[in-house]
């Protein structure tokens, strides 16, 4: 069975040329795309439809891409992949800031755009490794894979698909470093560049989420040209 099989993907994307081709290709690999081409549409559509992943165009019509992430993001927790011509940093860390899982910057092949919605639509294993825990502790913090859900005492704290697995990784190791590339290969099957700002602005939000200190963190550590540590103790 095809891996992207009913998996319904939003585009949202007002170049006519450009939004059709990837259209186009995305359904010759089995995913249901639904386009729309205005900024102002779009987070009706997706947060009534709820689809598996989001592709979002940064310059469009009645609402820009930024503004389009920041509306949908407490209300929609699926993977969005965030294209645009401009290629400054700081339109990467606005973006991911403000909740993107991923940045592409135009031109990309729609087979790069393919590649990085399957890694962010990877299903969980059906059934885990024998003897692998599907639920972690560490004082109030609490994680549970099978359902996907985290608690800091008894609240409930939502995340996104990308934020919940990279949660999940850092916990699964905590009092471990784990380097940025060790992250990268875990999450994506890749490399890191050196260059992709994605891991640290999704720890930043992680950060926010667990209630931890953003200039002094103790419940997720960086460690100087090394990497993150999550912390097994700093949970009460």
């Amino acid at each position: 069975m095809n891996m992207d099989a009913r998996r319904r993907v939003v585009l949202v994307e007002d170049d006519d040329l450009q939004g059709t081709l990837l259209e186009l290709y995305l359904r010759e690999h089995g995913l249901d795309v639904e386009r729309v081409c205005r900024g102002d549409v779009a987070p009706a559509l997706i947060l009534d439809s709820q689809p598996d992943a989001v592709i979002l165009d940064m310059m469009l019509p009645g609402k820009d891409g930024f503004e389009v992430c920041r509306e949908v993001r407490t209300g929609y927790l699926g993977p969005i992949l965030m294209l645009t011509a401009r290629s400054e940093n700081l339109d990467q860390v606005l973006g991911l800031e403000l909740g993107a899982d991923n940045y592409l910057v135009k031109p990309v092949e729609p087979r790069v755009i393919l590649a990085h919605l399957r890694a962010s639509m990877r299903r969980p294993q059906a059934a885990p490794p024998a003897g692998e825990a599907q639920a972690l502790r560490y004082g109030r913090f609490s994680i549970n894979r099978a359902n996907r859900s985290v608690h800091l005492g008894d609240e409930e704290v939502p995340f996104s698909t990308a934020e919940f697995e990279l949660l999940w990784l850092l916990a699964k190791h905590a009092g471990s470093i784990l380097s940025r590339d060790e992250i990268k290969r875990a999450l994506h099957g890749i490399d890191h560049d050196g260059l992709d700002r994605s891991i640290d602005m999704r720890i930043s939000r992680l950060r926010r989420r667990l209630s931890d200190d953003a200039e002094h963190p103790t419940r997720i550590k960086t460690v100087r040209a090394r990497g993150y540590l999550f912390s097994k103790t700093d949970w009460d």
